[in-house]
C-alpha cells in the first residue's frame, strides 16, 4: 500500500526565525535536535507565575474492580503568558489535562470526547494496555461536529464518531505514566497545543517507602512552546508540498520554558524533602537540569517504569522527551528566604523554574538504600535479536524519517514477536533520536557498546540515542495480542514516519 503523506505537519500556524540548533558528530554532550521558533508575543520575566498543579481527575463511578472517567477534549482560552489570551486544545480544556491518579491491578475506564475540529487519538505512555486501547494511530476519534479535520483516508484503523472507551488494566507497578495525542502525521502539532496529561500508578510496595507524600509530592510536566503578538500558539505550517523537506523538520524547538502549563513558575517550599516526577512533554527538546547553587542535588528514586532498585544521586539531569525522572530534592541544606533555580545547561543555563525557601518545618521521611525487590533482569541467552536503524531517508517517495528504511506505513508490521519471550532490540541512530516503545518497559544493557550512561538505570519505555550510538535493551512483551509501535519521540521526526508497526503474537 502505498501511502500519502500530507506534507509536514499541516496544522495552521506560523513560522518564527530559525536557529538550527543540531550536532550531528558524536559527543560526550547531549545536543538539541531542532530549530529554534522565537516567539513573536511580548514574554513575562521569569519566576513570576506561581506553579499551577494539574487537577487530579475524579471518576464518574467505581464498582469493585474499576474506575469509571469522562473527559473532554475541546478549546479553551487561557491566560498562560499574563494578558494574553492562548487557544489550547486541551482535555477537559486544560493544559496539562487532568492527572489520573490511579491503583496497580485496578481498572481505569476513560470515554474520551472529541468536540474539536480534528481527529485524535489517545495512548496512554508507558501503559500495559490491550491493542484496542494503545491508540494506534489510525484508531482515531473523528469530531463529533462531522467535521473531516486532516482528511485521513487511509486503511489500516478502527475508527469511531465522537467518543471512544479506553481500558487501561494498570497491571504494573508504580510509575509516572502520561497519556497524549497519537494521531497519525499530526501528533506534533496536537501535542504542541495541549493534549497531554499524567497518569500515575500507584502500588503497595511504593507505599510502604518513607517517601514525601501530598503536597510534598510535585510533578513538574516541562515543555517548550513559542506565542505568536496576540498570545496564540506559534507553530510552523506547512507551505511545503507532500514529501518537500522543511527546516523544522529536525525538530521544534521553542524559546518559552512552562512547567505545568505556567511560563518560568516560581513554587515556595519548606526546608524540608521533596519528591518531583519530572516529565519532558516537549516536541523535540532536551533538558540537562541543575541547580544554580548550593548543595542540591537530585536523586533519583524512579525511571519510566517505576521505582529503581536502589537510589541514584545525579548532579545533573539530562531528560529528552518522553523521559520521566522521579527524584528527590532536600531543601533542607537552606535558609528560609534562599531561593534556588533550576536551569537548563544545554540552553546556556536557561531558566527553568524556580524555588523559593519559606521556612523550616518537620521532615520524617528518608530515602531507603533499598527501593524496590522489583530487580534488574540478568542478561537471558539465545534470545532473539531484532535491529531498528533510526535515519533519515527517502522511502516510498516520502523525503523524512525512516525506520529499516521504511516510513511508516499501518498495513506493514516490521516484525512480528512472540509473547512472553525476551529479545535484545539494537536501536541504531544516525543523529540524536528518543526511541519509545509502546507495551513494555525495557531495560538498556549497552550504550554504544560499552557501559549504561548514568540516566539509562531501572525500567525504561524511551531511551535518549546520541547521534551514530548503538543502544541494546532486553525487552518481554506480556499478556497482550496486537498492533503495537516503535517510534521516535522527536514528534517532529514521527510524524514524519519514523515509526514502525510490530505486532504480538
Amino acid at each position: 500500500m502505498k501511502m500519502s503523506r500530507r506534507g509536514f505537519l499541516a496544522v495552521a500556524g506560523g513560522t518564527g526565525a530559525a536557529l538550527t540548533l543540531t550536532s550531528c558528530g558524536q559527543e560526550a554532550r547531549p545536543s538539541q535536535a531542532g530549530e529554534l521558533l522565537r516567539s513573536k508575543a511580548k514574554l513575562p520575566d521569569p519566576f513570576q507565575v506561581p506553579l499551577p498543579i494539574p487537577p487530579v481527575k475524579k471518576p464518574l463511578r467505581s464498582d469493585a474492580k474499576a474506575d469509571y472517567y469522562q473527559v473532554v477534549q475541546r478549546t479553551a482560552s487561557l491566560e498562560i503568558l499574563p494578558g494574553l489570551k492562548t487557544e489550547v486544545m486541551g482535555y477537559d480544556g486544560l493544559l496539562p489535562g487532568p492527572t489520573f491518579d490511579v491503583r496497580s491491578g485496578r481498572t481505569t475506564v476513560i470515554e474520551q470526547v472529541n468536540q474539536l475540529d480534528v481527529p485524535t487519538a489517545v495512548h496512554l505512555h508507558g501503559g500495559h494496555t490491550p491493542a484496542p486501547s494503545d491508540g494506534w494511530p489510525l484508531d482515531l476519534i473523528m469530531p463529533a461536529n462531522g467535521h473531516g479535520g486532516h482528511g485521513h483516508h487511509m486503511t489500516g484503523g478502527n475508527p469511531t464518531t465522537g467518543k471512544r472507551t479506553y481500558t487501561y488494566p494498570n497491571t504494573q507497578r508504580a510509575a509516572t505514566l502520561w497519556y497524549h495525542d497519537h494521531a497519525m502525521d499530526y501528533t506534533a502539532p496536537q501535542v504542541y497545543r495541549g493534549l497531554f496529561g499524567l497518569h500515575i500508578v500507584r502500588d503497595d510496595e511504593e507505599d510502604k517507602l518513607p517517601l514525601p507524600k501530598g503536597d510534598r509530592e510535585i510533578p513538574l510536566v516541562i515543555a517548550d512552546r513559542a506565542f505568536d503578538a496576540d498570545g496564540s500558539f506559534l507553530y510552523p505550517a506547512a507551505k511545503d508540498g507532500p514529501g518537500v523537506e522543511s527546516k523544522y523538520m529536525e525538530g521544534v524547538v521553542a524559546d518559552v520554558t512552562l512547567v505545568n502549563g505556567a511560563p518560568w513558575p516560581v513554587h515556595e517550599v519548606d526546608a524540608v524533602r521533596y519528591r518531583f516526577r519530572i516529565l519532558n512533554a516537549s516536541n523535540a527538546r532536551r533538558y540537562e537540569l541543575a541547580f544554580d547553587k548550593g548543595p542540591a542535588t537530585f536523586v533519583q528514586i524512579g525511571s519510566d517504569g517505576g521505582l529503581l532498585d536502589k537510589p541514584i544521586e545525579h548532579k545533573t539531569l539530562v531528560i529528552a522527551p518522553a523521559e520521566r525522572f522521579d527524584v528527590i530534592v532536600d531543601f533542607s541544606q537552606y535558609q528560609p528566604g534562599d531561593e534556588v533555580t533550576v536551569v537548563n545547561k544545554l540552553d546556556q543555563n536557561g531558566g527553568v523554574l524556580r524555588f523559593k525557601v519559606a521556612r523550616k518545618a518537620a521532615d520524617d521521611t528518608s530515602v531507603p538504600a533499598t527501593l524496590s525487590s522489583y530487580a534488574v533482569t540478568p542478561r537471558p541467552s539465545g534470545v532473539v535479536r531484532r535491529e531498528w536503524r533510526f535515519r533519515r531517508g527517502n522511502a516510498g517517495g516520502h523525503h523524512g524519517w525512516t525506520i529499516n528504511g521504511k516510513g511508516f506505513d499501518p498495513a506493514v508490521m516490521q516484525a512480528q514477536v512472540k509473547l512472553d519471550q525476551y529479545e535484545i532490540w539494537s536501536f541504531v541512530t544516525d543523529v540524536h533520536h528518543p526511541v519509545h516503545v509502546h507495551l513494555a518497559p525495557f531495560q538498556v544493557l549497552s550504550r554504544g557498546g560499552g557501559n549504561l550512561s548514568a540516566y539509562d538505570h531501572g525500567w525504561k519505555d524511551t531511551v535518549d540515542i546520541r547521534p551514530a550510538e548503538v543502544v541494546e535493551v532486553l525487552v518481554r512483551f506480556t499478556a497482550h495480542k496486537g498492533k503495537y509501535l516503535i517510534h521516535c519521540h522527536n514528534l517532529e521526526h514521527e510524524d514524519m514516519a519514523m515509526m514502525a508497526g510490530f505486532e504480538t503474537i
